[in-house]
């Protein structure tokens, strides 16, 4: 036990780089659990799975779960800044995002078993009403946990080497602990009876990961702590809007993710693909298996490479060098599949070399994407202290909940576009846990939105990040100035309360 303790009380970066580290194992971890959390409930609920579960197992009109998606998503992303703004103001003995860890997930857990336990056997309006009620209800609890969790990675330590190592490691543990209720999904029809019943997968899964949402946060709230110091004048609501247009970074990253939108699409619509255009429900599970070493490697290599190039790090370049390789293997993709799915007879499976294929560039697509979301996280950090270092006030909640409602919004109108698409191209919905023969427009939508779609995304985002204006070496200058300005501060308050005691005596 003396030994495990000793591992978890050391740093997690240990060499030299220049500034003062703060996280030890035990923190990095206890992070990485909340993390993992999150994962369980977004790749339950802000996902493929969502939209396949509406349509196709409560056999919800397209055309309504479009609208669904549409407008219970924008509320959610509305209420991002909102949330953003209530942690920025809160002031309590556990912290300012810590409070919200601990309560938050019971309520999540709560909304999410209400949504996954509605049946196909009630009638048609009240179906569509406790679907709603629940994704709404599931939306606002989320935010609450989510907004919180991802600003404390802001206020853990102001090093940016130490914080790419955090959320290398903080990405492990959301894939994997994020996987474990969304595979008995993906794999339902390698399983006899939830092949049959994929209501029954849905439900399972989510008590899985209501129960574990409550225990992993526990860790998170106990062992993370807030280091670094908070003003009493947070901004308002009015505020943030002016924030994200004076923030010339992090408008840039804000104008990305909306164009990274298309990117999401195929994520949205990988379901139905498998269904309808691969007619083999089983890809479901191994283009799951093929997309999960992305982010492990991603979380394992990016904080190396970072750590290793030191003070030639640029979170810019690395940026824009993903988005040309989505570029190139997403073309690829489409190119080398074309024939073999779009050239097959309707109702008939793929080939298998066809197959190989389609998994294989599914493996090599999560690249550029893990790589690219998770050197985004230090970017959205460093537009944090962006704003320190203009107005001299640390605003985590208030700047996360900008890019979370950016995130809010990939999710809803990706989910809203898919299902405008195949609602428009008139796919037919299944009437049992079997594959339906879908018409030519159907099958070329799902082709383009799986392929065409995320190249012609990253190439689009190589124009707004070409304006972000943080470099490697203006944000080592730009914290060392924050620095010098905090020791500044920390030695006037001593003399003025010292002063003030020599004049009370």
């Amino acid at each position: 036990m003396g030994k495990v303790k000793n591992l978890l009380d050391k740093k997690i970066v240990a060499k030299d780089v220049g500034e003062q580290t703060y996280i030890s194992w035990r923190e990095a971890l206890s992070y990485a659990m909340g993390r993992g959390a999150q994962g369980m409930s977004t790749s339950m609920t802000a996902s493929k799975y969502v939209n396949f579960f509406i349509t196709d197992v409560l056999h919800i009109n397209t055309s309504h779960a479009s609208n669904i998606r549409l407008f219970c998503g924008i509320f959610d992303a509305i209420n991002d800044p909102i949330m953003g703004v209530l942690v920025d103001k809160t002031r309590t003995k556990y912290g300012k995002m810590r409070p919200y860890i601990k309560f938050a997930p019971y309520f999540v857990s709560l909304f999410m078993l209400m949504f996954f336990i509605g049946s196909d056997k009630l009638s048609y309006a009240l179906k569509l009403a406790l679907t709603v009620f629940a994704f709404v209800g599931l939306d606002v609890t989320y935010t609450a946990f989510d907004v919180p969790m991802g600003a404390l990675a802001f206020s853990m330590t102001p090093n940016g080497t130490e914080r790419t190592k955090l959320y290398g490691i903080a990405s492990i543990g959301r894939m994997i602990l994020g996987a474990i209720p969304t595979a008995l999904v993906a794999f339902a029809a390698w399983f006899p009876y939830f092949n049959t019943h994929l209501d029954k997968a849905y439900l399972t899964a989510a008590v899985i990961s209501a129960v574990f949402i409550i225990i992993l946060t526990r860790f998170t709230f106990r062992n993370t702590t807030e280091r670094l110091e908070h003003h009493d004048d947070a901004p308002g609501v009015k505020e943030c809007l002016k924030l994200l247009f004076s923030n010339r970074p992090l408008l840039m990253l804000f104008l990305g993710n909306i164009l990274f939108v298309l990117i999401k699409v195929p994520e949205q619509a990988s379901f139905y693909f498998v269904y309808d255009s691969l007619f083999n429900a089983k890809y479901n599970g191994l283009l799951e298996i093929a997309k999960a070493p992305g982010s492990v490697l991603a979380a394992l290599f990016v904080p190396m490479i970072v750590e290793k190039l030191g003070e030639r790090s640029d979170s810019k370049k690395f940026y824009q060098a993903c988005c040309v390789l989505g570029v190139l293997i997403n073309g690829a993709f489409a190119a080398s599949t074309y024939g073999g799915i779009m050239n097959k007879a309707d109702g008939t499976p793929i080939s298998l070399l066809t197959g190989i294929l389609v998994i294989a560039f599914t493996f090599f697509a999560t690249f550029p994407l893990e790589f690219k979301n998770l050197m985004q996280k230090e970017m959205e950090a460093e537009t944090v202290d962006y704003v320190e270092y203009r107005s001299g006030r640390r605003v985590e909640g208030t700047m996360l909940s900008i890019m979370s409602f950016t995130g809010k919004l990939e999710g809803t109108l990706s989910s809203f576009i898919t299902l405008r698409i195949l609602d428009f191209t008139k796919r037919v919905e299944h009437t049992a846990d079997v594959p339906t023969i879908q018409n030519r427009n159907t099958q070329w939508a799902l082709f383009l939105m799986t392929t065409v779609f995320p190249a012609v995304g990253y190439l689009l985002m190589l124009i707004p990040i070409h304006f972000y204006n943080i470099t490697g070496e203006s944000h080592r200058q730009m914290m060392a100035e924050i620095l010098l300005r905090r020791r500044m501060t920390a030695e006037t308050l001593n003399d003025t309360t010292e002063g003030a005691n020599t004049h009370g005596e």
